[in-house]
């Protein structure tokens, strides 16, 4: 049976804070364009203001325009905390994707795929708590301390989700650190509801929060043995299967079983499928 948080935690977070935030609370943050839906920004504000203590970074990984980060900078200046913020991405957008997310969120067309001088310029109201790191995520190492946030939008592969993992998990701090796994409930990425299952003996589950954000609390910092008996690359659909159906029982208490349904539909419609974008709708 899964470990349950202390009941202060568990208490806490079930009562879901964040969903009771007012939109005016979210500052500039709220002009920056994201992917995230309304909850789920919330949710990044308030666990940078209300739950981190400073105590180590926040890293934001797969940031796109910086839409994430504003959010978790903005609660880490209400806070009034100094630890900085790390957001790692590719910096990079295609004319499709600047026509759905950039153009209608007020940025003047632009020519060419960089993006980097336009985050630059949107996260200027927090320059002073966040550090970019443009490029792949895979090429990249963590060095700068403890994490006590870490928000997870960039594990597309089995194979991403793996060296995130092996990179940035054990810099988590035991009972202090949270991850936001942002495409758990997405269909199109269904390894990370089993990675997350296979590493049951660090991490507890604390939130839901729709459309497809969950977040864990680290009750013990995973080590290499730990993260390489819980790798998915490599794993046939059959062992995939295995692991999404012991998170549906790690997750039991949240009442997500249409989402875990979704999950293995896509799993038995992909055969084989271990890339997000490749992945056809069951």
């Amino acid at each position: 049976m899964t470990a349950l948080p202390d009941p202060e935690t568990r208490d806490l977070f079930d009562a879901a804070p964040w969903a009771a935030l007012a939109q005016a609370e979210l500052g500039a943050a709220a002009g920056v364009p994201t992917m995230l839906d309304a909850g789920e920004q919330r949710l990044y504000l308030w666990l940078a203001r209300n739950w981190a203590r400073g105590a180590g970074a926040i890293v934001d990984l797969g940031c796109f325009a910086g839409g994430s980060t504003a959010r978790l900078a903005e609660g880490r200046r209400q806070a009034g905390h100094r630890t900085s913020i790390h957001a790692f991405d590719r910096f990079t957008a295609s004319e499709e994707l600047k026509a759905r997310m950039l153009y209608p969120a007020g940025i003047p067309p632009f020519a060419g795929g960089n993006i980097l001088p336009l985050v630059r310029r949107l996260l200027s109201p927090w320059d002073a708590l966040v550090t970019l790191h443009p490029g792949e995520i895979a090429d990249q190492h963590w060095s700068d301390g403890p994490i006590e946030i870490l928000a997870i939008d960039a594990a597309k592969s089995d194979a991403m989700a793996d060296t995130i993992a092996a990179r940035f998990l054990p810099g988590l701090i035991p009972g202090g650190s949270v991850v936001i796994q942002q495409d758990y409930f997405h269909w199109r990425q269904p390894w990370l509801a089993a990675q997350m299952a296979r590493l049951a003996d660090c991490f507890v589950p604390l939130a839901v929060c729709p459309p497809t954000s969950a977040v864990f609390l680290c009750t013990r910092a995973p080590d290499a043995d730990m993260l390489a008996r819980a790798a998915c690359t490599g794993l046939d659909d059959a062992a995939l299967a295995t692991g999404l159906a012991a998170a549906r029982a790690q997750m039991a208490r949240f009442g997500q079983a249409a989402r875990f349904d979704r999950l293995a539909a896509a799993l038995a419609a992909n055969p084989g499928g271990r890339v997000a974008w490749r992945m056809r709708k069951p």
